[in-house]
């Protein structure tokens, strides 16, 4: 089995200043406008990527139609201008150093789309985590539909417990080109990258290439008789599938031209180890709002066999202010949150109720002291569940976990060509 992640033709701002050009992903800070508003005020009239995506607090918003546009104009300036250095057929090895001081190793580079599957029980070598939104992908295409290149916030995770494949770039990236190296505005941290050598990237794809392997796949989860899981989604799901719902739509359109050389069969991601120290996984906690806390509590119990005798899935029941650990002695899912979330789907869809999902433990506490309002405390998801879990379940439960905050999410700053 060949791999689904190669290199890519990546683009680079020539002379830009990078602290400008480098702008986070476009679904953080939703509802936080004054956070874009610093952004574009910092930016001002300087090329940057925020020129070039579409922050999603303003994708319900008047005007959203003249953005795309505008966007998609200015896509094409900046190729016509040759504010952009071609790299062709690359990879690119990052070190980001995150909010906390943590480093964060990556490798940027091109996922290939006829090898990703985003619905629940896909057998694709690239799988998403969670179920994907289908309603969330159509405002996206129209964004894709036009745009002659793409920006990516993606993060694909592998599984390399030991470590093989991404980590021993950090001994030879002296020997590397240095592309870029600055800090990041509005507390995003550090970031630094090099352009492989011909080398390190055939090393790489070889080493993807093993990793991909049945025999491979089946040693590291002790498994028969499934296909292989190499890449599994991190951040940016929904993104990956416009990219990939973009190009079916470009086949559909003309079934019978061959599309296999297309650029937008591929899309530009950041590749990163899940066992990268820097990454860690936090619970998203819940809060159901418009109900009656006794009833669902009681309903719960009875579904679930909650009881206080220790069982492997427990959480904790917020209800005004008071705290109670309860364990589950029937269990719907391989998670605590996925029994859980069965539960007040199912209840909240007969009885009515809201369900918000929430960062903070502190912040479903004092929720919980609303009328008509229960928290539920989960625990954080050990980063050994998550493959096992999509291996075996198909998709995480929506909301399972968090991976890091939001300054530390991917930043804007490679780019790609995905027209002709």
């Amino acid at each position: 089995m060949s791999t689904a992640f190669k290199g890519a033709d990546i683009l680079l701002p020539k002379d830009a200043d990078m602290q400008k050009w480098a702008v986070v992903a476009c679904d953080q800070y939703t509802s936080e406008p004054e956070y874009w508003d610093r952004v574009e005020k910092y930016v001002g009239d300087e090329k940057s990527a925020y020129n070039l995506i579409l922050p999603e607090v303003y994708l319900e918003q008047p005007g959203v139609d003249y953005r795309i546009d505008r966007i998609h104009r200015t896509m094409k300036e900046y190729l016509d201008k040759g504010v952009f250095k071609e790299y062709k057929n690359a990879m690119v090895y990052i070190e980001r150093t995150q909010s906390d001081g943590r480093v964060r190793a990556g490798l940027v580079g091109a996922i290939d789309l006829q090898e990703y599957e985003y619905y629940k029980g896909s057998e694709s070598q690239v799988r998403a985590t969670e179920a994907t939104v289908i309603e969330r992908i159509p405002p996206r295409i129209k964004i894709r539909k036009g745009a002659p290149i793409e920006l990516p916030h993606i993060m694909i995770l592998i599984d390399d417990v030991k470590k093989r494949i991404i980590e021993p770039l950090a001994d030879k990236k002296n020997e590397f080109t240095k592309l870029y190296d600055f800090d990041m505005m509005e507390g995003g941290g550090h970031i630094t990258g090099w352009l492989l050598d011909e080398d390190s990237m055939e090393q790489v794809e070889v080493l993807l290439e093993r990793f991909s392997k049945q025999e491979a796949f089946d040693r590291r989860y002790g498994l028969s008789g499934r296909k292989p899981l190499t890449y599994a989604m991190g951040d940016g799901n929904h993104s990956l599938a416009t990219a990939k719902e973009f190009y079916e739509t470009l086949k559909r359109a003309d079934p019978y031209a061959d599309l296999s050389e297309h650029p937008a069969r591929y899309a530009l991601v950041e590749l990163v180890n899940l066992h990268s120290p820097a990454l860690e996984f936090e619970a998203i906690h819940r809060i159901v709002t418009e109900v009656d806390e006794k009833a669902l509590t009681d309903a719960l119990t009875e579904q679930l066999k909650l009881s206080d005798e220790e069982s492997a899935q427990s959480f904790v029941i917020v209800d005004n202010g008071e705290e109670k650990r309860v364990y589950v002695h029937n269990e719907t899912s391989k998670l605590t949150v996925g029994s859980l979330q069965n539960f007040l789907d199912n209840y909240t869809k007969e009885y009515g109720g809201k369900t918000d999902y929430i960062h903070g433990a502190d912040v479903v506490r004092e929720l919980s002291k609303k009328p008509h309002s229960i928290g539920f405390l989960l625990p954080d998801m050990g980063k050994d569940e998550l493959f096992p879990t999509v291996i075996e379940d198909g998709a995480l439960p929506r909301k399972t976990f968090s991976m890091g905050h939001a300054a530390d999410k991917r930043f804007y700053i490679e780019a790609r060509k995905i027209v002709k």
